[in-house]
């Protein structure tokens, strides 16, 4: 029995459960965006025919339709156009370079999809309260965080692995300018985070594997390469350059449109048919046409 006077232990267990539910409240949405990328590459990584990958891509597909619906509508626009934006790179780096090849040598159909999840999740992260509250810091933490792996892939990691991770390391500075000096900073911190948790899964569980040495280049690289979210600011770059060309395009088609006259049937038009009609000419209907 609990003394007089002192309050019951279990409430000041419940208080804490409270307040902690209260603080991981906000960052539910991303919470389920790990945990699908965790359970889904878990599952690619049973499948045995390409039937069932597909299924598999069919639900990845359907779980970030569902979670970009909570995002704003600038946010849900860069992530489908991030989707088709990243495939490219993918079709690229797996089917034509071969820099890593994923289990059943194709681009699984949850690929895309896992693209949109992950970009959904960094441009979720710029509104996150740790953010919001910490600022920059949250960058410096993050970029201490990518350095020591890039350094462990160079001196520790490779004699646990038998492999030299330059790769990794070659993409530290892309990450560190985007972290120190873009006002999308957050995006790329929330994308490191994210991209370290689905290639430390994906290769753990074989869903896919870099190669030790790429080709063409032959630069030694881990498996997965230590820094590798860097190649988001490539992906990122290219979906604001795609939706900026779309915004000027469409503007300049409705300027153009909105600036072309369509002629009516005025004075000097009627001028000009009773000048004809008089001169004894025959006017057909199609000629006095506008169209």
């Amino acid at each position: 029995m609990e003394a007089a006077g002192k309050p019951h232990r279990r409430a000041g267990h419940d208080q804490v459960v409270k307040r902690v539910s209260k603080g991981l409240q906000p960052y539910w949405l991303q919470a389920y965006l790990v945990s699908f990328t965790f359970v889904g590459l878990f599952a690619d990584s049973r499948v045995t025919a390409l039937w069932q990958q597909y299924v598999l891509g069919g639900l990845s597909f359907v779980a970030l339709y569902l979670a970009a619906l909570k995002a704003p509508r600038e946010v849900r626009l860069q992530v489908w156009v991030c989707v088709v934006v990243a495939t490219g790179y993918e079709v690229f780096g797996s089917l034509v370079w071969g820099i890593y090849h994923y289990r059943f040598h194709n681009l699984p159909l949850y690929v895309p999809a896992g693209h949109g999840i992950v970009y959904l999740f960094g441009l979720l992260t710029a509104s996150a309260p740790i953010v919001l509250r910490h600022g920059r810091r949250v960058a410096y933490v993050v970029l201490g965080a990518a350095g020591t792996w890039a350094t462990l892939g160079l001196t520790a990691l490779p004699m646990l692995t038998g492999r030299l991770d330059v790769q990794g390391g070659l993409w530290l500075p892309y990450l560190a300018w985007f972290l120190l000096r873009s006002p999308r900073w957050p995006v790329f911190a929330g994308l490191f985070l994210i991209v370290g948790e689905l290639e430390i899964c994906g290769t753990s569980f074989g869903n896919w594997a870099w190669m030790a040495n790429a080709p063409w280049t032959h630069i030694p690289s881990g498996n997965p390469p230590s820094v590798v979210a860097g190649g988001y600011c490539v992906i990122d770059a290219s979906v604001l350059s795609v939706l900026w060309l779309y915004r000027v395009g469409l503007k300049t088609i409705i300027t153009r449109i909105s600036s072309t006259r369509i002629p009516r049937i005025g004075p000097s038009t009627r001028l000009r048919r009773d000048n004809a009609s008089n001169s004894g000419e025959v006017v057909s209907p199609e000629s006095a046409s506008l169209i």
